[in-house]
Order: C-alpha cells, then sequence, then structure tokens
C-alpha cells in the first residue's frame, strides 16, 4: 500500500515518494512534503533546465542554481524559462 501525503507543490493528498530523494534535512522534508508526480514533473524540468543552460554538477554555483529553481518549482514560483521548450500543442514562433 502506496503512502499518501499533502503535496505542497499540488495542493492535495497524492502518493508520496517511496524513499527521500536525497540525504538530510531538504531529503526528509521532500519525502514528507512533495508527492511522487511533483517529483516526475520536477525531474523532466530539471533535466531542460541542465541541458539548456549547460549546468554542470561538479560546479557548486550550478548545483546551488539548480536547488534554488528547485525551491521555486514546488512552491509554484516562476522558474527560468527554458527557451528551447515548446510545450505539446504550441507552434514555435517564427
Amino acid at each position: 500500500m502506496s503512502r499518501t501525503i499533502f503535496c505542497v507543490k499540488h495542493k492535495e493528498e497524492l502518493e508520496g515518494m517511496d524513499m527521500p530523494p536525497m540525504p538530510g534535512q531538504k531529503g526528509a522534508y521532500l519525502y514528507d512534503n512533495i508527492s511522487k508526480k511533483a517529483w516526475a514533473e520536477w525531474q523532466s524540468k530539471q533535466t531542460m533546465l541542465i541541458n539548456e543552460k549547460r549546468l554542470s554538477m561538479m560546479n557548486p554555483e550550478d548545483r546551488v542554481y539548480l536547488a534554488e529553481q528547485m525551491d521555486k518549482f514546488f512552491n509554484n514560483e516562476d522558474i527560468d524559462a527554458i527557451e528551447g521548450f515548446v510545450p505539446q500543442g504550441k507552434k514555435t514562433p517564427e
């Protein structure tokens, strides 16, 4: 049986993650407050940000930037634009 949590991103009870996504206090917070659905959405955005902005996870500044974007995403704040991304059903500007 899966556990449910109140997801701060989606503001509803949803299935929680199976395990904390990272160690420490941040991982515990995410495990207790972010749904499996919201985490999957973030992973997709994170991948696009890493690729689009050419981030290196070896660079401490890039890791701080990505952590800030993650916090904004889960708090429903605007994250930096992903320029090359066009949502399905929309046409690219000409």
